[in-house]
């Protein structure tokens, strides 16, 4: 399956390299341009551009006439990025038809999943599988994790970790075992990482963190109650 591609476009080469480091990391295709003039080049020559992360103060065109000209021809989302935290700017941005708007500065992570979520709107992303268990539901694709009904955030680990979990409910997972599946290549260190990420894990789960039971001397098991 072809990768997402999404256009990024900021006169600042360091928000560029941060925004795209983030979104390849999500298996996203990016391409990028410094000033709105160049970025209208890219969007004319290239018609697999699902998406446009746009800042406002540019160069040459700045971000409203990029965004002004690229709805004449065609309805791709487009997000905006302002350093400005004005709320005209953000009603001129939805009067031109912009589909999301972030202030800098901004969490990638947050921008990643507005981009996820505006992708899945606009049926470019299937919605992905929900997992669920007790209290705890997961939407994988989102990245999403809520308990009780209200969400949880999760790093990327925590998230692998209690997907790992729920997946493989009420069976005795060595701590080998979970290295091998859920850190995989990326892991440098020794067992105790996983103590120490079930430990955050549980907090974060707040009372359904008993889920998670230790097994001592081996490692944990993932167990509903009642």
């Amino acid at each position: 399956m072809d990768k997402i591609k999404i256009l990024v476009v900021d006169d600042e080469s360091r928000m560029r390299k941060l925004v795209r480091d983030f979104l390849i990391r999500d298996n996203f295709e990016v391409i990028e341009a410094g000033d709105g003039e160049e970025a209208l080049d890219l969007f004319y020559q290239d018609k697999d551009i699902s998406l446009i992360i746009l800042d406002i103060m540019m160069p040459k065109i700045n971000g409203w006439e990029v965004c002004r000209e690229i709805r004449e021809t065609s309805k791709v989302p487009i997000i905006m990025l302002t350093a400005k935290g004005d709320e005209n700017d953000e009603l001129q941005g939805f009067d031109l038809g912009v589909d999301e708007y972030i202030s800098k500065p901004f969490s990638p992570k947050i921008l990643v999943a507005r981009v996820e979520a505006i992708l899945r709107r606009a049926n470019k992303i299937s919605e992905g599988e929900t997992v669920k268990a007790g209290s705890i539901v997961i939407d994988k694709a989102a990245h999403l994790v809520t308990v009780d009904e209200e969400r949880v955030e999760l790093s990327y680990k925590e998230f692998e970790l209690l997907v790992y979990f729920i997946e493989n409910q009420g069976i005795a997972l060595s701590r080998e075992k979970i290295l091998n599946h859920v850190w995989n290549y990326d892991y440098f260190g020794d067992a105790r990482t996983i103590d120490t990420h079930v430990k955050k894990l549980r907090n974060k789960l707040g009372k359904r963190g008993e889920y998670i039971k230790t097994i001592w001397g081996m490692g944990y098991k993932f167990e509903v109650n009642g």
